[in-house]
């Protein structure tokens, strides 16, 4: 859900009795899971990503109004990272990934490099 991909829906596998069909369920659930975790370790745009907390500051920066190594505000978090900061608390209590992946959402939503416009230019990222 924080990369921004659909969640696929539980099958009735556990009611087949086969258990050469279920452990075959088994194994395409464990490669999609390989998958799709290999894919969250490397966000798109990572070192650009980088070369922004590079200017901004520690990934548990916990200064107000800025939260975190990207220097998220409480709207920012609100809007791009919604379930993060209701079950974490602010951007300095997430993983240096999580607070990537609430980046690229915030990017992905159109918003570009723009939230970060010094950094952004610093980087030649805009």
């Amino acid at each position: 859900r924080l990369m921004g991909v659909r969640r696929t829906r539980a099958g009735d596998h556990t009611r087949v009795k086969n258990l050469t069909y279920r452990r075959w369920v088994r194994n395409v659930w464990h490669r999609r899971a390989l998958h799709a975790w290999r894919r969250a370790k490397s966000p798109p745009r990572l070192s650009a990503w980088l070369c922004i907390h590079h200017h901004e500051g520690p990934w548990n920066d916990p200064n107000p109004p800025y939260y975190g190594g990207l220097q998220m505000d409480m709207s920012f978090q609100r809007t791009y990272g919604r379930e993060l900061l209701r079950r974490k608390g602010t951007a300095d209590k997430w993983t240096p990934l999580e607070q990537i992946w609430v980046a690229e959402r915030a990017y992905r939503s159109g918003r570009g490099f723009y939230p970060w416009p010094n950094t952004a230019r610093y980087c030649g990222l805009i």
